[in-house]
C-alpha cells in the first residue's frame, strides 16, 4: 500500500487530492498541500499523519521560503513544539521549523565538502546558518578553524546551541552582514547561499588570497548551465584583477523546473 493510499484510508480524503510525499526533520514532519484548501481537511490529514508514524510529536504545512533570510511560512496543524533536532550523520541540529529551513537535500553536498579540507585550514562561512556546512567540518576535518558568520539572529542563536550540543571548539561564531564586517584572509570560504549568489562574490574574494579555494553556490537554469556560472565568476574576478581556475562543478539538487542548485568550485590563482 502506497503512502497516498494509507492516508486515504487513514483521514477519509480522496487519494488523487493528498500531497504524494513529505519531508522529516527531527520528529517534525513537514508537507505542502497543492489540492487541499480547507483549514479542517489539513488538519484532519496531520492528525492522521500522527497516527502512522508514532515517533512524529508535530505536523506542519510549509508554504513557502521567503525573503533573503530564507525564512520558511510555516503553519502547525497537529502536535506539540516546533523546535526539534536533527540528527544527520553525526551531527546534530537543534532548529524551529517555522523560523529556519534545513534542506536534506544538502546532505551529498556537506558530506563532499568534509572530503576537500586540508589540514590546518582556516575556513570562512560566509553564510553559516544554524551550521549546516561549519558543524561537519569542525567535527570531521583537521581544519585549524571555522569563522562562521550568520546576519539573522534566530539562526545565530542556533548557531552556538549546536557548537555545545556537538561538543565543537574549533568554529568562531560571529553575528553580522559578511559584507560590512572584518575581513580575514581564508584558505577556503563557502558561499552556501542562493539565489542571487554572485552578488556576494566581491565580498568573498576580499576574504581570498593566493590558493583560497571558494566553494561558490546558487541556482541556474538549465539552458545557463554552466556559462552562466562561469561568467559571473569571471565578472567579479576580473574586477579585482585576479585570476581563477575551476576545479569542480557540481550539480547539488533539483531547486524548481529547469532550475538547478549547483555548486562551482573554484581556485584564486
Amino acid at each position: 500500500m502506497s503512502f497516498r493510499e494509507r492516508l486515504a484510508k487513514e483521514c477519509g480524503i480522496k487519494e488523487e487530492l493528498l500531497p504524494s510525499g513529505y519531508q522529516i526533520i527531527g520528529n517534525i514532519l513537514m508537507i505542502k498541500f497543492m489540492k487541499i484548501k480547507l483549514l479542517k481537511q489539513k488538519k484532519d490529514v496531520a492528525k492522521a499523519l500522527i497516527k502512522m508514524f508514532p515517533y512524529i510529536k508535530t505536523v506542519c504545512e510549509i508554504k513557502q521560503i521567503s525573503g533573503e533570510l530564507r525564512k520558511p511560512n510555516i503553519v502547525k496543524l497537529a502536535g506539540d513544539g516546533i523546535e526539534t533536532i536533527q540528527k544527520e550523520h553525526g551531527i546534530l541540529y537543534k532548529l524551529d521549523v517555522s523560523k529556519i529551513m534545513f534542506s536534506k537535500g544538502n546532505l551529498n553536498e556537506r558530506q563532499r565538502l568534509i572530503t576537500k579540507i586540508r589540514e590546518g585550514e582556516t575556513i570562512i562561512d560566509m553564510f553559516a546558518g544554524i551550521g549546516y556546512f561549519s558543524l561537519g567540518i569542525a567535527k570531521f576535518s583537521k581544519a585549524n578553524k571555522i569563522i562562521a558568520i550568520e546576519k539573522n539572529k534566530v539562526a545565530y542563536k542556533y548557531l552556538n546551541e549546536n557548537i555545545k550540543l556537538n561538543k565543537i571548539k574549533n568554529i568562531e561564531p560571529i553575528l553580522g552582514d559578511n559584507r560590512k564586517i572584518k575581513i580575514w584572509r581564508a584558505d577556503r570560504i563557502i558561499m552556501g547561499y542562493f539565489p542571487k549568489t554572485e552578488k556576494f562574490l566581491p565580498y568573498a574574494l576580499k576574504m581570498a588570497k593566493k590558493g583560497t579555494i571558494i566553494h561558490f553556490h546558487n541556482t541556474y537554469r538549465k539552458d545557463e548551465l554552466w556559462n552562466k556560472a562561469k561568467k559571473d565568476i569571471d565578472a567579479a574576478c576580473k574586477k579585482k584583477n585576479l585570476k581563477y581556475k575551476i576545479l569542480e562543478k557540481k550539480n547539488v539538487k533539483s531547486f524548481a523546473p529547469n532550475v538547478f542548485h549547483v555548486v562551482v568550485d573554484f581556485q584564486i590563482a
